[in-house]
């Protein structure tokens, strides 16, 4: 129980100095964006980050800004692979993502990242973009909302299964691959609440037998503030897969559900804490959207925490 507590500890305290960090770098964003914004019309910083749980946010990381990110997310806390046997999920990690994000411009990030993966598919390369299209200013109604498109290529360098009825069975370097394309709308209602709709498109080159390789899925983030500094935030998706497919593999036992995150987000001065829980082992929306097979209802969901480092490899010259 001791060692428990202390790994707890030292998660938290680096979730803690992350956070510092990523806060710095919101207000540094901010004080740059209103030298740049006509007056009286300020962006509208619409989320704290670029991911809220599960979702990507319309949020940009700024122009010479290098991030570097770790994802985490636990084992099952309840179900037959929870409980205080494995410390409620804090024994297992069912997905990690290290990640670099670089800011190219103002609009325009890069992202590359190494992910464990969960399931059948792992130790997966992303390579991804994300670009900011429009942007909520105050007081103007020509920008009522913020706009940004994300799309990413993943590929497994995994060993090949010889099994076919598995989704490792790589028969050629394409089948390791798979893209996703999504995008984000988003406004925030004056101090109520932030709003984000993200409609996306996945395609995994290779799956089992009655799977489908295209997906769409509809997204949604929300934030509202509930008592001064806490914040309740939230994501789910919810993927279009035919009902054949859906028969067809829940008849070899395969049952899918829709993704939801929830968590409570508090904000203090040069500080951001997150707690998230959600039902999904993966990470990336190349995996948990079309293969999410755990579920809230039987206790398949888990804690999951995000740090970030931000480095400032370019400023801009002051004139």
């Amino acid at each position: 129980m001791r060692k428990l507590l202390f790994v707890f500890y030292i998660l938290t305290v680096y979730s803690a100095t992350a956070q510092v960090d990523s806060s710095t770098n919101s207000l540094m964003n901010e004080l740059e964006n209103k030298n740049d914004a006509p007056q009286g019309k300020m962006p509208v910083k619409v989320f704290m980050a670029q991911r809220l749980i599960n979702a990507n946010t319309v949020e940009m990381l700024q122009k010479g800004h290098l991030e570097f990110k770790v994802v985490h997310n636990f084992g099952d806390i309840g179900g037959t692979n929870g409980g205080i046997r494995n410390a409620f999920g804090l024994d297992n990690s069912s997905d990690i993502k290290i990640a670099f994000l670089y800011g190219v411009t103002k609009r325009l990030n890069v992202i590359v990242s190494r992910n464990k993966g969960a399931g059948q598919v792992f130790t997966l390369w992303e390579m991804g973009l994300k670009y900011k299209i429009l942007e909520q200013r105050e007081n103007d109604p020509s920008h009522p909302l913020s706009l940004a498109v994300f799309a990413n290529g993943v590929s497994s360098s995994q060993r090949a299964s010889t099994d076919s009825s598995r989704e490792n069975y790589y028969r050629k370097t394409s089948d390791r691959q798979s893209q996703t394309l999504q995008l984000m709308v988003a406004r925030k209602f004056g101090k109520l609440f932030s709003l984000q709709l993200n409609p996306t498109y996945v395609h995994t080159n290779y799956v089992v037998k009655n799977d489908v390789n295209h997906l769409f899925a509809m997204g949604a983030a929300v934030r509202v503030p509930i008592y001064k500094s806490f914040v309740f935030i939230a994501d789910y998706f919810h993927p279009f897969r035919p009902q054949k497919s859906v028969d067809s593999l829940k008849a070899k036992g395969v049952n899918f559900y829709d993704v939801l995150g929830v968590g409570l987000e508090l904000v203090t001065p040069g500080h951001v804490f997150h707690v998230n829980f959600t039902n999904t082992t993966n990470i990336l929306e190349n995996r948990f959207i079309p293969r999410t097979t755990t579920s809230w209802k039987k206790g398949q969901y888990r804690w999951g925490f995000t740090i970030t480092r931000d480095f400032v490899l370019h400023r801009k010259k002051k004139k």
